[in-house]
């Protein structure tokens, strides 16, 4: 299922907002590489509970979820995606 509005776009569970896709798009033209896909991820985090990561991959892992969100690709190990229903993504400038 997916549900479109003017400011967000949600699909299976995670969120990112236009100015967070915006931004990663300006990140990818810097850097010459529209390849890659900005992975999220779930890792233990000891006693402190669960981390979040979020880093730009080139590799496709075997049962990854890929979601495009206005041309930004949007990748999650199979492992994580779980965690990461109802996880939003946004971007904000504030200097």
């Amino acid at each position: 299922m997916s549900v479109s509005d003017e400011t967000n776009t949600v699909s299976d569970g995670i969120l990112l907002s236009d100015a967070a896709a915006a931004k990663v798009k300006g990140l990818l033209e810097q850097e010459g590489r529209e390849d890659l896909a900005l992975r999220v991820a779930v890792q233990p985090g000891g006693c402190s509970g669960l981390r979040y990561q979020l880093f730009f991959d080139e590799r496709s892992l075997d049962g990854d979820v890929l979601k495009d969100f206005d041309g930004v690709k949007v990748v999650t190990d199979r492992m994580s995606a779980p965690y990461l229903g109802g996880a939003s993504i946004d971007f904000v400038d504030t200097i």
